[in-house]
């Protein structure tokens, strides 16, 4: 264990910070309205894409247990997705299709299934929201392709990599369907925290700004490339009437690489407060948490395909997606 304290704004100076030029003309945003549905709708990821979709006059209807409100403008359907025969009636009784269904709640085989039964014939495009969770933490390649990769069979990235494979060997009929794998997700609606022991942390910004030391497995020097929830939203949208996407496994990541030290460095320069790191050790966390392993590894991208299949490429700066982040809660 070891510490180690930053002070100011020297992050930018940081060996791995990068950020990526595209070289992508800037796609406009579709003008005409789609029909579409989300699986899921209340979420961080499915709500920030259906406040985007509503913003842009498409017609969005998200089904969802009906637990939690919805963003205005979202027409809901009231349905347990695992409860196959209410969905498949809830479906059915909607009697419409729709131009793009996005599964942002999808998480193993059997809903990859459900989702080509009943939308090959409803829906133009299904996009599928993976996980860079899927490949195997222990045979990275830098930056990651989709292609010649190792994958997890077990846990989470497993389940979701099963999901995959459902989809690239269904019959799928005239529906175009289109995978996304995002890595780290954050933005407005979520909590900040890329790594533990201060993942997801509700008391993040607090602890800063008490001075507390924030304790990082292997002292946070592993390469992150989060990805602004908005950006991601305008992946998936622009998805829609794209063929060159059907078919596709897409990397989705930010266009900044920084360590992830380097990430709780920009929250604390937001603040306006210095940063203190407590390194543990990766392997005495991994004995009492073996099922995190995939956050203990370089975490960056290749995101050519994206931009060769001509979807939106993430382009939020970091620095400027935390501080929209930062500002949501404070």
């Amino acid at each position: 264990m070891r510490m180690f304290a930053r002070k100011g704004k020297g992050w930018e100076n940081g060996a791995y910070l990068h950020d990526f030029q595209s070289g992508q003309e800037k796609r406009q945003p579709m003008t005409t309205p789609l029909n579409i549905l989300l699986i899921g709708g209340s979420g961080f990821v499915s709500g920030t894409l259906a406040r985007l979709a509503v913003s842009r006059g498409h017609a969005v209807t998200a089904i969802t247990r009906g637990q939690r409100a919805l963003s205005d403008g979202v027409t809901p359907l009231i349905a347990d997705r695992k409860d196959r025969p209410a969905f498949a009636a809830a479906i059915e009784a909607a009697n419409t299709d729709w131009d793009l269904v996005v599964d942002c709640i999808g998480y193993d085989a059997e809903d990859a299934r459900q989702d080509v039964d009943i939308f090959r014939a409803r829906a133009k495009h299904l996009v599928f929201i993976s996980t860079d969770f899927v490949y195997a933490p222990d045979k990275r390649r830098f930056p990651q392709g989709e292609d010649d990769a190792d994958y997890l069979n077990h846990s989470y990235g497993g389940k979701k990599r099963e999901a995959e494979l459902v989809l690239s060997e269904a019959d799928t009929g005239q529906m175009g369907w289109t995978v996304l794998r995002p890595c780290h997700i954050y933005g407005p609606g979520s909590l900040l925290g890329c790594l533990p022991e201060h993942g997801r942390d509700p008391q993040l910004i607090d602890r800063l700004r008490r001075g507390e030391t924030l304790r990082l497995v292997g002292g946070g020097h592993y390469l992150q490339q989060p990805i602004l929830a908005e950006d991601l939203a305008q992946t998936i949208l622009s998805c829609a009437g794209n063929v060159a996407a059907h078919g596709q496994i897409c990397n989705a990541s930010g266009p900044t690489i920084v360590e992830s030290w380097q990430y709780y460095q920009i929250i604390a320069d937001i603040l306006g407060v210095p940063l203190a790191v407590e390194e543990l050790s990766v392997a005495d966390y991994l004995r009492a948490s073996p099922e995190r392993a995939s956050f203990f590894c370089h975490r960056i991208y290749d995101l050519s395909r994206l931009a060769a299949c001509g979807l939106h490429v993430p382009a939020t700066p970091l620095s400027d997606g935390l501080r929209g982040h930062v500002e949501s809660l404070l």
